[in-house]
């Protein structure tokens, strides 16, 4: 068991039967009142973020998460096969489990496939990935003169709002946690 008041980034915990990861945690000892822990987390199954107070003695189940390094291979259907790095061994997972990694998932990417209990729960993937523009409308010139942003598509299908400058055929840098645009990568 894990107390609130032992949070930390990074802690997994199981409430409710979901389980979750703190992002952020902050311990607040107001001037009137009791201290309480205030916790930002997000649910590992789903994705979502949750924010809450609890009491630092609230107690939680602890959670050990198996993280392994894998690399993706390919898709079929509605699965793709990832590579264990050390034992060679392919395992598919679903799409459903994958989310919105799906948007940043190219051949040949590394990432830790994370499971809890034998069941596959999420992937985290590079916290930067380099995805080829495949459909952009081109450059107007005279068009720089403010941040203005247009959508690009890149090779996972995803849609990406990038600066006016960025044309098809460039490589970008997305940022994997938010979806957005870096930079431009040199060829």
């Amino acid at each position: 068991m894990i107390s609130a008041g032992d949070f930390r980034n990074g802690v997994s915990f199981e409430r409710d039967g979901d389980i979750f990861q703190v992002i952020e945690f902050q311990h607040v000892k107001p001037g009137k009142g009791a201290a309480f822990v205030r916790t930002k987390y997000r649910n590992l199954k789903t994705g979502t973020i949750r924010e809450d107070s609890f009491n630092p003695s609230e107690k939680f189940k602890r959670v050990t998460l198996t993280r392994r390094d894998m690399q993706f291979l390919y898709a079929d259907g509605d699965f793709y096969y990832f590579m264990d790095n050390e034992t060679y061994e392919q395992l598919p997972i679903t799409g459903e489990v994958l989310g919105d990694s799906l948007n940043y998932l190219k051949e040949g990417t590394s990432c830790q496939v994370v499971s809890y209990s034998g069941e596959i729960i999420n992937i985290e993937l590079p916290i930067f990935v380099e995805l080829l523009i495949t459909e952009c409308e081109p450059a107007v010139k005279g068009d720089t003169a403010t941040n203005a942003t247009k959508t690009a598509i890149v090779e996972t299908g995803a849609e990406i709002k990038v600066p006016l400058f960025v044309n098809q055929g460039d490589v970008i840098k997305v940022d994997t946690r938010s979806g957005a645009y870096e930079e431009r990568v040199r060829n």
